[in-house]
């Protein structure tokens, strides 16, 4: 058998947000952004809710179909165009659940152990962790693979679950002697994929970071996004023309990659322009840019939200298109199997 490359299957591009409430400027830097840029591209372009992950952990019910709909307001209000792309909420495509059952199969225990996230989340009482949360890695692995995608968008801190999903691939091919599954390949790309807490540069901007001046989240207004800006940790120093003299700066790093990431330019662009500048000439050209991308999102997600039907009209329709193209492969994945098929 022939190793499998990405050309034997049609591109697609998949990625997902977990409802978990509380998106950040993280969250459409490092993806909600990128997903609107990949539309129209030579990909078709699949967008979830995974809304199976996030019970996981436990999740109010009421609060979680909220969060849901939340979720695929902002996809929306951040450019994702139901017309161009997929979207609909995970739950609604039971191929996922299937599929990651079939892939629990073909994962090794050792490889659930070995991912981070269940090691952070879990912390040192993982023995009453879910099972859902030891498993979850499979569950990812068949949102990407029950569509044959070829790419997905991640982050620097993402590439471990891409990997485990490549390896799932590989494996399945591999026993079944088949070129049934892409070995898909990431995506990372962009200036600020990793968004940093404007407290603290070195850590990640968290909408569970107890501050909430640590973050900027997508609902916040103009006011407050400018004054989180204005209170953002510095230092005295004043700008270098490039980046490399931000090496030693998290803070002041953070922030050029977020003025760069929302203007679209390069941060050496930008710091050509502030070169020898101090902070208090760059914060309030930072707030002005940040203010002017946000408040349209925040603008709509609130319109959006004020009519659920609609939002639950588009989930409903993108969950249908998703199980046209899911179900097939699903069922392919199965007869490769030997698993008896006596309904059609």
């Amino acid at each position: 058998m022939s190793e499998p490359t990405n050309s034997t299957f049609r591109p697609r591009i998949f990625s997902g947000i977990q409802p978990s409430g509380g998106l950040t400027l993280g969250n459409y830097l490092g993806a909600l952004k990128r997903f609107a840029a990949l539309q129209g591209d030579q990909a078709e372009t699949v967008y979830c809710v995974v809304d199976l992950h996030a019970i996981t952990v436990w999740q109010d019910p009421q609060v979680l179909l909220s969060r849901t709909r939340e979720a695929a307001a902002a996809f929306m209000a951040s450019g994702v165009d139901p017309a161009q792309s997929i979207l609909f909420n995970q739950s609604q495509v039971s191929a996922h659940a299937e599929m990651a059952w079939l892939f629990n199969t073909v994962a090794r225990v050792g490889w659930m152990y070995r991912m981070t996230q269940f090691k952070d989340k879990a912390g040192k009482n993982s023995e009453n962790a879910s099972l859902g949360l030891l498993a979850y890695p499979a569950l990812m692995a068949a949102d990407i693979l029950t569509y044959q995608a070829t790419a997905v968008p991640v982050g620097e801190d993402q590439k471990q679950h891409l990997e485990l999903t490549r390896d799932i691939a590989a494996k399945f091919n591999h026993d079944y002697g088949v070129n049934h599954f892409p070995i898909t390949e990431p995506l990372i790309e962009g200036v600020a994929t990793r968004v940093m807490s404007l407290r603290d540069g070195s850590k990640k901007m968290s909408k569970s970071d107890p501050s909430d001046a640590s973050r900027i989240n997508l609902t916040d207004d103009a006011d407050t996004i400018a004054q989180k800006i204005r209170k953002a940790r510095t230092d005295a120093d004043p700008l270098p023309g490039q980046m490399d003299g931000l090496k030693d700066r998290p803070e002041a790093r953070n922030l050029v990659n977020i003025y760069a990431a929302l203007a679209d330019e390069t941060p050496d662009q930008v710091l050509g322009r502030f070169e020898g500048q101090g902070f208090g000439a760059f914060k309030p050209a930072l707030a002005e840019v940040a203010v002017e991308a946000m408040a349209p999102i925040t603008r709509k997600m609130s319109e959006y939200m004020a009519d659920p039907a609609q939002i639950d009209a588009v989930l409903a329709d993108g969950a249908e298109r998703a199980d046209a193209i899911a179900r097939p492969i699903l069922d392919r994945t199965k007869e490769i199997m030997g698993l008896l098929r006596t309904r059609r």
